[in-house]
């Protein structure tokens, strides 16, 4: 390994001096920046003061039996404009020729017809028009049996105060951040581990690895190129991510916390992410390098390296579904997986309960994992260096591996 420090050196200088990666860091980095800036110089939000009229929702409202006030339909819809309609083709015409975002025809106290054009997935003026009948209905039945309708309201549901007290973690409030890191460093991994193995792939289909492994050993050639994608990574994400989540802070006020669901992370997941996500990184890294060993051709990069692929996502989609349920069994599993820990782990940091020595053990054994992937993958490199053709089956190289061992 002397000459580990010559070629990590060589490596990160090629990442360097590539002129796409430096300037497409530097470009996502300080746009990403300055958009942090924006609610110091411009009115993002609009004047919270005043009301702007154009910018209300107009329903349409023909009500056939009579039987709901109008003050009701504006308690329910406080800025919207109710346009009453004269007939029920008058509601379905307001609402094709788009003069209206949505009508209501109430044909019985319990029963109406809801017409939109296009309905949107967070559409809920359906519900809250069911529950204005439902509040009509009761109105009614109040008045013909002499009843006060607000008086036996308060009393079937009177005013609760409670106060709450989070003793653990508030995962509704931790969800979004940690929905966010589970893609990025998903995508870091694609996107090096690929690049990884074309580099190491592309030395053997030019045979300039011929010339390498006389002036040094697959060992440091293997470890230098995975160190230097991750030192790559790091420098990338830190100044994208890290520009981000410091300019947010300096400008959280003129924000109004907005983005506090998203950019407001608590230093010891930022911690547990840099070290799991750097982790799994490199494990992953470590197979990408063994896969680009394998074969002599770049286009057979994709075939060989189908299998940790299929890994990353099983893995991705696996922690995505179960992120709402970060004590569940399969979480606290896939936490101390080395091919999982490194986001399952910082999840159920973010959002669920787990001990320090819990994380302790999951990180041991992720770092062994990666010690012991490398020194495989150094003994794959090694063995197929000269070896040219059809691409190597993994377990074929693996057994040469021990078998020489």
């Amino acid at each position: 390994m002397k000459n580990f420090p010559t070629i990590l050196g060589f490596e990160l200088r090629n990442y360097f001096k590539n002129k796409s990666y430096m300037i497409l860091t530097i470009l996502i980095g300080v746009l990403a920046i300055a958009a942090m800036f924006l609610p110091r110089f411009f009115n993002l939000f609009g004047d919270d003061s005043g009301e702007d009229s154009e910018s209300q929702d107009t329903y349409a409202v023909y009500d056939e039996s009579g039987v709901i006030p109008q003050d009701l339909i504006a308690s329910f819809f406080p800025d919207t404009e109710i346009r009453t309609a004269a007939s029920a083709d008058e509601v379905r015409s307001l609402v094709e020729t788009s003069e209206a975002a949505a009508g209501f025809v109430v044909t019985s106290p319990t029963e109406y017809q809801y017409y939109v054009f296009n309905k949107t997935m967070g559409d809920s003026a359906g519900m809250a028009f069911t529950s204005l009948m439902q509040t009509a209905s009761f109105m009614k039945y109040c008045s013909d049996n002499g009843l006060n309708f607000t008086e036996v309201q308060q009393q079937m549901t009177p005013a609760i105060t409670y106060t709450e007290n989070i003793l653990g973690k508030d995962s509704g409030e931790n969800f979004w951040y940690c929905y966010g890191l589970v893609i990025l460093v998903f995508m870091l991994i694609i996107l090096y581990g690929v690049m990884i193995a074309t580099s190491i792939t592309q030395e053997k289909s030019n045979r300039s690895i011929e010339v390498l492994v006389t002036s040094t050993n697959t060992t440091s050639l293997l470890f230098g190129k995975v160190i230097a994608g991750a030192l790559a990574s790091l420098f990338q994400v830190g100044f994208v991510l890290g520009g981000v989540l410091l300019s947010y802070e300096i400008n959280r006020s003129f924000w109004g916390g907005r983005l506090d669901f998203i950019l407001h992370i608590p230093g010891e997941v930022l911690i547990t992410f840099a070290l799991f996500g750097l982790g799994g990184f490199l494990f992953y890294a470590f197979l990408y390098g063994m896969m680009g060993a394998l074969v002599s051709k770049t286009e057979d990069i994709n075939k060989t390296a189908g299998n940790v692929q299929m890994l990353i996502m099983v893995v991705y989609f696996l922690v995505l579904f179960q992120i709402q349920n970060p004590d569940g069994i399969i979480m606290k599993v896939a936490s101390f997986l080395p091919f999982s820990s490194y986001s399952a782990m910082f999840v159920r940091i973010a959002m669920g309960s787990v001990t320090m020595v819990e994380v302790v053990i999951a990180f041991g054994i992720l770092v062994l994992s990666i010690l012991g992937v490398g020194y495989i993958g150094a003994k794959v490199y090694r063995n197929s260096t000269l070896r040219y053709g059809n691409p190597l089956k993994l377990r074929h190289a693996v057994k040469g591996v021990f078998r020489k061992g």
